[in-house]
């Protein structure tokens, strides 16, 4: 079997809030709480859940744009979680990121050759020209006009912004791009676009996708294995097929029935679950397992005992009443 590329163990990140008006009530925020997984090369894992549940935070800790808190980051080998900023820096260009907002991840004052070409500029020793050419070359490879190279951010539409974003965090060939809901901020017409894009290069590049979203049909679309999260814990982990087609774990079951299916008789006649209730703080989580308090099958084991992630059937699943 081969050897993933990335592999989380234990890992945790916890925020200090500011502690409203007064600054004394202080709480300690459970973004992520305890997550382990594996990326293998070449491969799409799509990391899925609601607003609020850490699947953000799991990418950008796993770059180190936040400290973790606890675990480890196992990355071609080497434990980067609290790794110094000088060997930080030499694996920077192996690990990119695709961020969610086209329009706020893009500086304004600098031109598409600046931005995309800032990476080579700083990790290799290219020669203006030769950086000019390869931005070109970049834009090009995304759908880009590559005599657009002296324009600014604004002179592009959403989409054209994004593309810009996907060729910076190519530019360097890394071998790992966490993307963060790269399409959400999207039209729908373009949606499709940039994941066929982001399909044609992972083929081309051979590079690894930890993809974040909330948006299903999508993750079934470009993802080889799916996560997914509730309140900072992973609740299953399977193939793409195996997920959509049985669920495991209610909060999965859940999430897929809230999936609109473009058939009016199949639609109205299906199964809705509507979970009750709102999802808790992640500064003070359900005791036992965290989906207890909206969880139609839960019994006293589920609100005293956090449940381990186990093998069933092909899906690997933290529940003690598995489907």
């Amino acid at each position: 079997m081969a050897t993933p590329i990335l592999k989380v163990v234990g890992l945790k990140k916890y925020f200090l809030s500011s502690g409203g008006f007064t600054g004394r009530n202080k709480q300690t925020i459970k973004a992520v709480d305890g997550v382990d997984f594996e990326i293998y090369p070449g491969e799409t894992v799509g990391l899925v859940g609601e607003s609020g549940c850490g699947k953000t935070t799991v990418g950008r800790t796993i770059l180190k744009l936040y400290e973790p808190t606890e675990g480890n980051i196992i990355f071609e080998g080497q434990d980067i979680a609290h790794a110094t900023k000088d060997e930080i820096y030499e694996i920077r260009s192996k690990m990119q990121m695709i961020f969610q907002d086209p329009y706020a991840s893009l500086n304004p004052r600098h031109t598409v050759g600046e931005i995309i070409g800032s990476p080579l500029s700083i990790h290799t020793k290219m020669t203006k020209d030769e950086i000019k050419k390869e931005v070109q070359s970049l834009l090009a490879k995304v759908g880009l006009n590559p005599e657009h190279i002296n324009r600014f951010p604004h002179e592009f539409s959403g989409g054209q912004r994004q593309r810009i974003g996907i060729a910076r965090a190519i530019a360097l060939r890394p071998k790992l791009i966490v993307a963060d809901e790269p399409v959400s901020a999207l039209d729908v017409s373009i949606q499709a676009q940039v994941v066929n894009l982001l399909d044609d290069l992972q083929d081309e590049f051979g590079l690894a996708y930890l993809f974040v979203a909330h948006d299903l049909s999508v993750v079934q679309h470009i993802s080889d294995r799916v996560i997914v999260m509730y309140l900072g814990k992973i609740m299953e982990v399977a193939k793409t097929e195996s997920l959509f087609k049985e669920p495991r774990h209610p909060y999965t079951k859940a999430l897929l029935s809230a999936v609109p299916i473009p058939d009016p008789k199949l639609e109205r006649n299906r199964e809705r679950i509507t979970l009750q209730g709102d999802l808790p703080s992640p500064a003070s989580p359900p005791s036992g397992c965290v989906f207890n308090t909206r969880c139609w099958k839960a019994k006293d084991i589920c609100r005293t005992t956090a449940p381990e992630l186990l093998t069933v059937g092909s899906s690997t699943v933290a529940c003690h009443f598995p489907e």
